[in-house]
């Protein structure tokens, strides 16, 4: 088949999709333990209490959080050399390319031309079989998180994407991690499930600042903040 072209309704859409499944995160290293720790999520801190930079000033998700948390809707554009993967919230699309290059192996490094790293990494895919794109990622900012609790990963961490499309109508996502510094072993952040829709408009889900600090000065603030399990 080797194509994922259309737009797709995922968890949280209404289409009859089957419920996101959340991994297990192993034990972290020590740098991993400590960097989770600096991060205030908004379900453990509340809205007030959060440093969470998108909920606060509307940065970009980045990557995986951004196939992980925003699992309403997506859409495939594949072209010659590459497939390109929109995501309604913040508007923002990932390229990943299929011309046979190398991810990059310096990001982030003091080297003269080493490449920065990104809210959304660098990809490359490639077709296991008919059915299967495998999509692995790399060089991702490592002030963005995992997912919406905060979990930490370094500038190294490997992220995979494994989109297999069990038929014509159904897609299944497993994102697998891969980061030494932070995690003891490799691990599956989630797996979603998504149906395809066709001729489906994607929906504006913005994030605007100027209506996140309203927010903050209306209803944050005032209300304070604290750890649910305190």
């Amino acid at each position: 088949m080797h194509d994922l072209t259309g737009s797709w309704a995922g968890p949280r859409s209404g289409a009859g999709v089957p419920d996101f499944k959340r991994g297990e995160v192993p034990p972290m290293t020590l740098l991993g333990q400590q960097l989770f720790s600096a991060n205030k999520s908004m379900d453990r801190f509340g809205p007030a209490g959060t440093n969470d930079t998108t909920a606060m000033t509307c940065d970009p998700l980045g990557f995986p959080r951004s196939a992980i948390d925003t699992i309403v809707e997506m859409a495939f554009a594949t072209m010659s050399d590459r497939v390109v993967v929109l995501y309604p919230y913040q508007q923002i699309w990932r390229e990943i390319w299929t011309d046979g290059r190398e991810l990059p192996k310096n990001v982030g490094a003091a080297e003269k031309g080493a490449p920065d790293p990104r809210y959304y990494g660098y990809s490359v895919g490639h077709w296991e079989g008919d059915n299967t794109f495998v999509v692995d990622t790399t060089g991702i900012d490592d002030k963005t998180w995992l997912n919406a609790a905060g979990y930490p990963h370094s500038v190294d961490v490997h992220v995979q994407e494994r989109f297999t499309r069990i038929d014509h109508n159904n897609l299944q996502l497993i994102v697998t991690v891969d980061d030494p510094k932070i995690y003891t072993k490799p691990f599956t952040l989630g797996t979603e499930y998504f149906k395809w829709v066709p001729n489906q408009m994607l929906d504006e889900r913005l994030c605007v600042p100027s209506q996140i600090i309203d927010y903050l000065k209306a209803v944050a603030n005032p209300a304070g903040g604290s750890e649910s399990d305190k």
